[in-house]
């Protein structure tokens, strides 16, 4: 299937429609038509389709008009008499050649076979582009799948090696009065002074444009700021915090964009101690 996908798409077909190919690739063609209807059925949709661009596209001239240009072509190709009979001609230096009679039919039909193979070659290059533009557009949609098969991945080891760390603790922070609702995970380890909040299984209210969580460490009775983050819906991932080497607690607290030097008491969040 996918060798006669890639004939189909190879642009013969179009080529075949157009007569622009050599005899032996017309039989081949002609071959593939009658062996598998595929091929009949694009062949005859690229007839169809270049029968409807001309039609679509045609332009029907005044009678006026049609007129003037039939009487132009039939008194330049067909008239011998608005020749000047008087006008000087070159004088032949060995012998006369033979009179050519030019048939008005053959002009006609060159100028119509023409005019259709300029057709027939627009309609080919616009379905050219239209299938490059197709290509272009599923692999930008496989790029996009596959960073995001990325990302799972690496979160899915990320989180893996944090809990066969045996330096890890897990805590999970209870929602306060202000957010009953709200919870968190994080992952600490005291030998690595790491600090992970679990991006995908926190529920807290999404924060305005002028507000960040920021997450405290209680060390002794002091907290201790371990960096901002954002509450995104769509978000997945393990975010490393600042370090930490000691905590009896730790809590979240809503401040102004980029943090504060000390926490917020009535906006705190979440909090949980071991």
């Amino acid at each position: 299937m996918e060798d006669l996908k890639a004939y189909i798409e190879s642009g013969i077909l179009e080529l075949y429609v157009l007569g622009d190919i050599t005899p032996d690739e017309k039989l081949r063609v002609e071959e593939m038509a009658l062996k598998h209807p595929a091929v009949k059925a694009e062949l005859d949709e690229i007839e169809r389709s270049m029968e409807l661009y001309a039609k679509n596209n045609a332009v029907e001239p005044s009678d006026h008009l049609r007129s003037r240009v039939l009487n132009s072509i039939l008194t330049n190709f067909a008239d011998d008499r608005i020749f000047d009979e008087n006008a000087s001609r070159p004088v032949p230096k060995i012998v006369d050649l033979p009179e050519r009679v030019v048939s008005i039919n053959f002009y006609k039909y060159a100028f119509a076979a023409c005019l259709a193979l300029l057709l027939a070659s627009t309609i080919a290059l616009v379905s050219l582009y239209n299938r490059l533009q197709q290509s272009n557009n599923q692999l930008a949609v496989l790029q996009l799948d596959k960073q995001h098969f990325a990302n799972q991945v690496n979160l899915l080891d990320e989180q893996l090696q944090i809990s066969r760390d045996p330096s890890f603790k897990l805590m999970k922070l209870k929602g306060t009065a202000h957010a009953p609702k709200a919870e968190m995970t994080i992952a600490w380890s005291p030998v690595k002074h790491k600090v992970m909040i679990d991006m995908g299984s926190m529920k807290m209210p999404v924060n305005d444009s002028a507000h960040q969580y920021q997450l405290w460490a209680i060390v002794g009775k002091t907290p201790v700021d371990l960096g901002v983050f954002d509450m995104k819906t769509d978000s997945a991932i393990m975010k490393e915090m600042k370090s930490v080497a000691s905590a009896t607690a730790f809590a979240v607290t809503l401040e102004p964009r980029g943090g504060s030097a000390k926490p917020t008491m009535d906006e705190m969040m979440v909090i949980g101690s071991f």
